[in-house]
């Protein structure tokens, strides 16, 4: 009776072992994605230039000067992944990077506003804008990239329609929020939040952002890796 008693007693420790064991050998064998291996693929003018309809892509869109091309650098934690620069409306073609995961990428989309272009040239972005989202088959999720300080604004509100008629998962991206007190920051992000929930449900996300301090990276990393591989386990929030 003694040895069974003390049997009984090492089997708990035991099992919690074991199944620390099995969970530490899933989570290493998972798949997951490392920003940081970002490469750059192709651009392309037109969707008959973008890379097969397969696997799945995460698309960054935002207005001129609303810091997208810092927040991709940031995402990945490399410097001249996205090209930045003080001219607004630089990036005129849809820019294609892969990631370590098979099939997974992230696309930057041509930036608009006040980029000092001709009129005939914005209309060829809106129009070849237009068919990568509407038609582009893997596209899993759009992150809309807004300057705190002026959020939702004219290409912002076409994004948002967008996706309530797609139904496109969108993650609002509150950028350069070192520029604002906590405060502020917080007021304008619950505000928004408010307000786009009740238009999008579920399929709206949102969380402030600083690429300057890095502040939300992981975040930001948490939110894409749950849209680009469903099947793996969340490691953390991917809204704040």
């Amino acid at each position: 009776m003694k040895h069974y008693k003390h049997y009984q007693a090492l089997r708990k420790p035991i099992y919690l072992a074991l199944a620390r064991l099995i969970e530490h050998q899933m989570t290493e064998t998972a798949p997951k994605i490392h920003f940081n291996t970002a490469q750059f693929l192709i651009s392309a003018a037109k969707l008959s230039q973008c890379p097969e309809d397969v696997g799945a892509e995460v698309a960054f869109a935002g207005r001129s000067n609303a810091g997208k091309s810092s927040a991709i650098n940031a995402l990945t934690q490399q410097t001249r992944l996205a090209r930045t620069s003080k001219t607004p409306g630089r990036t005129q073609l849809l820019n294609f990077f892969t990631l370590n995961i098979d099939g997974c990428r992230i696309v930057d989309l041509p930036g608009y506003g006040y980029a000092k272009v001709p009129i005939a040239m914005k209309e060829h972005w809106q129009r070849h804008l237009d068919a990568y989202l509407q038609k582009r088959e893997c596209l899993q999720g759009v992150v809309l990239v807004m300057d705190i300080r002026h959020p939702m604004k004219e290409f912002d509100e076409m994004m948002v329609k967008w996706c309530e008629s797609t139904g496109v998962p969108l993650h609002v991206l509150l950028t350069k929020s070192d520029k604002l007190k906590r405060g502020p920051a917080q007021a304008t992000l619950l505000g928004l939040k408010k307000a786009l929930k009740a238009r999008l449900g579920d399929k709206i996300s949102l969380q402030v952002f600083s690429a300057l301090k890095h502040q939300g990276v992981e975040t930001l990393q948490n939110r894409l890796s749950t849209w680009m591989l469903p099947d793996a386990e969340a490691t953390g929030d991917y809204e704040e």
